[in-house]
């Protein structure tokens, strides 16, 4: 693949598959150092995917090998977010076809995010190491207005997956699916819940259907974002696995495996993983360039 194009380019990578149509596709700059926040949300705006990735030069001291340490920042088409695990996985990918495989430090609003880029038969997978992450009680009346904006009935959820706030670098209100139905019935109030969402300061909701004790069906609705939905959602990936992890409904050293994006006709597949001793979650996915 030709990759002499100026490092100032719009690069287009989707993240979570190997398939071009598959996954979440995202923009990517790697030169952004002569852009503005203003000229940022205008590329991102104007590509409209969910997400883009701003890649400059690393601050002073951040301890990454010359050429492997870059500052991120993301944005939607409608405004800023601290992090975004997609567009990370993407960036990533970009770069490891450009500078080859290994380590990388990303340092973003929401902290140093180290992604590891390994090369394999089918081509790259990037691993992204969460900040530290933690979650939070869901207010009662809060709860109501997100299943009411959903058009969900409470009946609906699935008891053994608590509501909860799941942050891994961004906030996601994770909310359970009894069934498979429920999950792919997804028509909901686009202002009723972005006001919920801006007033929580949530970046995703992340709807979750357990099909086994390692194996999840997820969908995260994003109206903050401007889109109806995200494809496949690493922060949230991150964030449901800490959550996941604290609440004892996975093994302590589990690999769980997040299937996104089939209800959407872009099926992709995240994998999530711990380490002993470390509170920190990883999240694993594969990526390809998108076709000009």
């Amino acid at each position: 693949m030709d990759h002499e194009e100026p490092a100032t380019a719009v690069l287009r990578y989707t993240a979570f598959s190997a398939d071009p149509a598959g996954g979440n596709p995202a923009g990517v700059v790697l030169d952004a150092s002569g852009l503005d926040g203003a000229a940022m949300l205008g590329i991102a705006a104007g590509l409209g995917y969910s997400e883009t990735a701003f890649l400059t030069a690393p601050p002073e001291g951040l301890g990454a090998g010359p050429g492997r340490g870059f500052t991120v920042r993301y944005y939607s088409p409608k405004a800023e977010v601290p992090f975004c695990g997609h567009a990370t996985v993407a960036a990533a990918i970009a770069l490891g076809e450009r500078i080859g495989p290994g380590e990388l430090l990303f340092d973003t609003r929401a902290g140093v995010v180290p992604v590891t880029v390994a090369a394999d038969g089918d081509g790259l997978t990037a691993t992204l190491t969460s900040v530290e992450p933690k979650t939070e009680d869901v207010d009662p009346a809060d709860l109501a207005e997100a299943l009411a904006a959903l058009d969900w009935p409470a009946e609906d959820l699935d008891p053994a997956i608590g509501p909860r706030i799941a942050y891994a670098g961004a906030r996601h209100l994770v909310l359970g699916a009894a069934t498979r139905a429920r999950l792919a019935d997804l028509a909901y109030d686009f202002d009723r819940l972005e006001a919920l969402m801006r007033r929580l300061d949530l970046t995703t909701v992340q709807l979750v259907h357990r099909e086994a004790e390692t194996v999840f069906h997820v969908r995260d609705p994003f109206p903050v974002g401007g889109v109806v939905e995200d494809p496949a959602t690493g922060a949230a990936a991150a964030a449901f696995g800490a959550y996941a992890r604290e609440a004892g409904l996975v093994p302590q050293d589990a690999v769980l495996t997040l299937h996104q994006g089939d209800d959407m006709g872009r099926p992709g597949v995240l994998t999530v993983s711990f380490r002993e001793g470390d509170s920190r979650v990883r999240v694993s996915g594969t990526g390809t360039r998108i076709a000009e």
